[in-house]
């Protein structure tokens, strides 16, 4: 028999990611006869290194491995030789598909092996960002703060909705493009306005979709990056906006779209609105014809995922990268300095790594400032264009946007997957994230790119999600709205305008309520992460040296008993027992999540 668990410390230590320098220490259990015990650790796509496991005693066999050749992933796995009456026999032990607890394997080909994370240096975000809980806004469906409610600017070739009530929709033409982009006209004087009931709620930041100016309501077709956009306000409203949240112990991070521009944007002008000679699409010997890559000049280019609106930006190009971040005058360093807080990176796998370090370069000369990648995947052993990308390993993304635990909540709630298979899931993404990507992660449970939470679980356990999400470790984000009660599929349904008239009370106190929970729990903030499971029950734990916060839910629609024997902790927890007994025979009322605080 042959045992290994990366998740306890009496086989592997550190747990989860290390640094480079650090030492490995590996345990591996052997019972039944004599065996050779290697240690086999694959650098990613790199050289097979073998180690040599010492016999320590009857049946456990050790080694400590330096990790000394440079940040990156490293994957590994065992390879065990016994003695048979057909010569030396050759096993293999490496990872299940849930991690932890590994599996035996008859040829190496077959074996799913076991991912190491190695970090350049630790990498914490500010501390107010750590404890910050945060609001994302799409502007234009916000609120509009003119006094008259009139529209500012209003864009040609668009139309407005005739009430705030009515539900957002596209005017497309046959191919499906989009030919009149619609607009509710809710603007940035709108969101100062709304500071008190952001401070009521509890949020202490905001994260703003693209403010800059652009052709459609999601203003992810950047015109000018330099200039807010028109409908929203001026640069003097941004100004104030920045201040009164600042006043208010409150922060701002924004949303920076460096991937791609609008067809019809200044850098590419292909409808000629900035000039019939200004722009790449109307003179080769623009400035910014480089950016940009022709098929046939100059209506076929390369496009964002072929959508024609969007130009894509060589991003290797050294004129942009100075005009982003490179020059005195950049677009980081004029908004930077503006006061705001941080960045989040729209597509951040569609930018090269040198692009993004060099991105948090140039935020490094402001004090305080974080940087956030928009990330759907495991992060940190994710490809891109046939590349492994490096941005979580230290000095570039302090964390990016964290849609697996969303896709983990959804899946529990929806009883798509089991308590066992959601807790060893979660416990992987620990074991895979180093410990200060894992706490800098932007959390949510949906945005402007997915449906709302409400539509994806229910009313009936929309609660739990909303204990889930404040629960985690990471920073907690509410997408606005899903606390009045909006639904809404994807996009444009999920865009809906922010019902001031008609805020249900129950999603609004199940946010308020976990938002203050988390304030006055420390542990929620900067306490360890561990989970459990009985039967179709999940915990969620934080603790600390001397608390425990446990976070218990029943998705299920029946009431559930729990008992100590059957409850699994998935790391080998100095408090499991004591847990264990706290909750024996404890009732789980259906769809249901249940707090409790115990010290240790």
């Amino acid at each position: 028999m042959y045992y290994f668990n990366a998740w306890h410390s009496e086989y592997k230590q550190p747990f989860g990611a290390i640094q480079v320098g650090s030492v490995m220490n590996m345990n591996f259990k052997v019972t039944g006869g004599p065996a050779k015990v290697k240690l086999i650790i694959r650098r990613d796509f790199g050289q097979r290194h073998e180690f040599d496991m010492q016999k320590m005693d009857d049946e456990l066999y050790s080694v400590s491995v330096k990790f000394d050749v440079g940040a990156g992933l490293y994957f590994y796995y065992f390879e065990i030789s016994e003695p048979s009456d057909w010569g030396v026999v050759k096993h293999y032990y490496g990872s299940g598909d849930l991690g932890g607890e590994g599996v035996l394997y008859m040829a190496e080909h077959e074996i799913r092996p076991y991912q190491i994370t190695c970090i350049s240096v630790p990498d914490p975000a500010p501390d107010w960002y750590r404890e910050s809980v945060f609001y994302q806004i799409f502007p234009d469906r916000f609120h509009n703060g003119n006094p008259d409610g009139k529209i500012n600017h209003p864009k040609k070739n668009s139309f407005i909705y005739g009430t705030q009530a009515d539900e957002p929709f596209y005017v497309k033409d046959e191919q499906g493009h989009i030919v009149r982009w619609d607009f509710f006209g809710g603007n940035l004087q709108g969101i100062i306005q709304k500071i008190p009931y952001l401070k009521e709620l509890g949020v202490t930041a905001i994260y703003l979709n693209p403010i800059f100016s652009g052709t459609s309501n999601h203003r992810y077709d950047t015109n000018d990056y330099l200039e807010i956009d028109s409908m929203l306000g001026t640069e003097e409203d941004f100004k104030a906006l920045v201040k009164a949240l600042h006043d208010e112990g409150m922060r701002l991070v924004l949303d920076g779209v460096f991937s791609h521009v609008g067809k019809n944007s200044r850098y590419f002008n292909l409808s000629g609105d900035y000039g019939d000679d200004e722009g790449a699409a109307k003179n080769p010997n623009s400035p910014y014809f480089s950016w940009f890559k022709f098929n046939d000049y100059p209506n076929d280019y390369k496009s964002w995922w072929g959508i024609v609106d969007l130009p894509e930006v060589d991003k290797d190009n050294e004129d942009f990268q100075a005009f982003i971040y490179g020059n005195p005058d950049s677009v980081l360093d004029k908004w930077t300095a503006s006061g705001i807080d941080g960045w989040r990176l729209d597509v951040a796998d569609e930018l090269p790594d040198s692009f993004i370090r060099g991105i948090r370069e140039k935020l490094k000369t402001y004090p305080d400032k974080v940087l956030i990648g928009e990330v759907w995947e495991d992060a940190s052993n994710k490809i891109s264009y046939g590349q492994r990308r490096d941005y979580i390993l230290g000095d570039s993304l302090h964390g990016v946007m964290n849609y697996p635990f969303r896709d983990m909540i959804l899946a529990f709630l929806r009883q798509e997957l089991s308590a066992h298979d959601i807790a060893h899931q979660m416990m992987m993404l620990k074991e895979n994230y180093p410990e200060d990507v894992l706490y800098n992660n932007l959390n949510n449970l949906g945005s402007h790119d997915t449906e709302r939470i409400i539509s994806m679980v229910g009313e009936d356990r929309h609660a739990m999600a909303v204990a889930m999400l404040y629960s985690l470790p990471g920073v907690p984000c509410l997408y606005y709205g899903d606390e009045a009660g909006l639904t809404g599929l994807k996009d444009p349904s999920n865009r809906k305008y922010f019902p001031w008239d008609n805020i249900k009370e129950e999603p609004y106190q199940a946010y308020k309520g976990w938002i203050a929970k988390r304030k006055a729990e420390a542990v929620l903030t900067k306490g360890d992460f561990s989970v459990f499971y009985t039967g179709d029950v999940l915990g969620i734990l934080r603790f600390d040296e001397e608390t425990v916060f446990a976070t218990i839910l029943n998705p299920t629609d029946r009431d559930v008993t729990l008992y100590t024997e059957d409850i699994n902790c998935l790391q080998n927890l100095s408090f499991a027992k004591k847990l264990a007994e706290a909750l024996d025979e404890k009732v789980m009322p259906l769809g249901s999540a249940v707090d409790f605080k115990m010290k240790l």
